[in-house]
């Protein structure tokens, strides 16, 4: 099969600006549009969430699946040019806001069977060409959410080959044994070998012990994970898949994010008249309330305010500064704690701290445009996409050396032919305050620090490669599930 001639459903459990919670939203809207740059025939499959059905003035009917956790209807939409899919049933799209969590930050306790039935929903679509007039050669998962997928596809011969992307391995979709009984979930995949995990069921062992190809979002991730450190108990079982198991880094869509042409700037720039920057540092400081004084070096933050990111780390630095030689701005939402520490910190800080809680586009991009520098000191991180923004947007980022951080900022050791950032060694208030002090000792050093400057913005970091890379990954899995198919074939006919 020609590698540009692929079929793949592509599954996924939100998929940006349609549904958004973080980065594996950025990465399902993107990586489909980089493979149909090739001759991929692609389809995404998306549950029906009441906010997504809202955003389509028409959807086209397409089916009724009825599936063991019961019937739901399948509508197309197109979107970006490919057929959407949405799985819609009640518990998707009668319920708003967001799509794993209630407002108080506890999960949907219905979500094991949500996902399920998401996941029956896949399988039956992959399984039988009749419902599409379309089958795939492959089905691309990604994380706990279409874990249950590659499992399920198992037990049906022949089969799609699987894919399943690990985005992060914290979040396993973890449940009870009798819950999953209760649900009807097959018991010929509840082993050691399979879901069983611990004497639980866990959605996303069953993408990692049962998918083709097993791959995350950056090679130092995929390395990172096989450790126990970092493997959230699954890493003997990706140690025993290691030949199967890949990294393949992010990239992010060079279009969008373009300080040139970016929409959202009150003013654009390039890194041949890197101008345009201050003029939106200027933007930024007046909009958060903070004293426009373009000397002073601004740092600033975009993320989830959870223990991952290292928000408290950030926090403690700052509350451990005699004095504050810098500005902070902080956007996000997620802890309560980290939320009102956060706000202390604004309200000790007035002059040099602001913070906004929640999402807003707009100032997301500014504050890529206008900081000087880039704070994001995750305890881990599978690849991450704001380092890769920042260092398109002429913004040095400031990070842990730590998966796809590390794959991606080369530190500054005296070395400004090569650097575009710096690196920390650990997620901890000493070694922040230690890279925040190195990071403002050479932004008085203009002409070194306009040279990471271009250093990031030189940077290559479309989906182009990385979009090969798939392609190239799909023929593997494809290659293992013939080999798969035929020998559950043949051991049939041998009896």
């Amino acid at each position: 099969m020609n590698n540009n001639n692929h079929k793949v459903l592509f599954a996924c459990s939100e998929i940006s600006p349609l549904i958004k919670t973080g980065g594996l939203a950025d990465v399902c809207a993107s990586l489909p549009i980089a493979l149909r740059k090739s001759d991929t025939d692609l389809k995404v499959a998306l549950p029906g969430y009441k906010s997504v059905l809202e955003q389509f003035e028409n959807t086209r009917f397409i089916c009724m699946l009825d599936l063991p956790l019961g019937a739901v209807a399948v509508c197309c939409a197109q979107f970006e040019n490919t057929d959407l899919l949405l799985i819609c049933h009640p518990v998707f799209s009668n319920r708003a806001g967001n799509p794993y969590m209630s407002d108080d930050d506890r999960g949907w306790p219905d979500n094991p069977m949500r996902f399920a039935l998401f996941s029956q929903a896949v399988t039956e679509l992959a399984i039988n060409p009749a419902y599409l007039d379309w089958a795939p050669d492959l089905v691309h998962c990604h994380d706990w959410q279409t874990g249950l997928v590659p499992a399920l596809l198992a037990l049906h011969n022949p089969r799609p080959a699987t894919v399943f992307t690990i985005h992060n391995i914290a979040y396993q979709g973890n449940i009870m044994h009798n819950h999953y009984v209760e649900l009807g979930l097959p018991a010929a995949i509840f082993h050691a070998n399979g879901l069983e995990f611990w004497g639980q069921a866990s959605y996303i062992k069953g993408g990692i012990a049962y998918a083709d190809r097993v791959n995350t979002v950056s090679p130092r991730y995929a390395a990172e994970i096989q450790t126990d450190a970092f493997g959230n108990g699954l890493d003997g079982l990706l140690r025993s898949r290691r030949e199967r198991v890949s990294g393949i880094l992010n990239g992010i869509d060079t279009d969008e994010w373009d300080p040139a042409t970016d929409t959202h700037l009150p003013a654009n720039y390039s890194a041949d008249d890197l101008s345009g920057k201050n003029k939106n540092k200027a933007a930024l400081q007046k909009q958060m309330g903070l004293p426009q004084q373009p000397e002073t070096p601004l740092f600033g933050v975009i993320s989830r305010l959870a223990e991952q990111k290292g928000i408290d780390v950030i926090v403690d630095a700052v509350e451990q500064a005699e004095t504050l030689e810098f500005q902070l701005i902080v956007l996000g939402s997620g802890e309560t704690d980290l939320q009102n520490r956060l706000y202390n910190l604004q309200q000790k800080h007035p002059q040099h701290v602001a913070i906004k809680i929640g999402f807003d586009e707009t100032l997301s991009r500014l504050i890529e445009a206008g900081s000087d520098v880039f704070i994001m000191p995750s305890r881990y991180e599978p690849c991450g996409l704001n380092q890769l923004y920042s260092l398109r947007y002429g913004t040095l980022p400031l990070v842990t050396d730590v998966g796809g951080l590390a794959d991606t900022v080369i530190n500054y050791d005296n070395n400004p032919d090569e650097a575009n950032g710096f690196l920390i060694k650990e997620a901890s208030p000493d070694s922040l305050t230690e890279g925040i002090n190195r990071a403002l000792q050479l932004y008085t050093d203009k002409p070194v620090w306009q040279q990471l400057q271009h250093n990031g913005m030189a940077a290559h970091f479309s989906w182009d490669i990385s979009a090969g890379l798939y392609l190239q990954l799909y023929t593997s899995a494809i290659g293992d599930a013939a080999v798969a198919n035929e020998q559950i074939r043949h051991a049939k006919l041998t009896g």
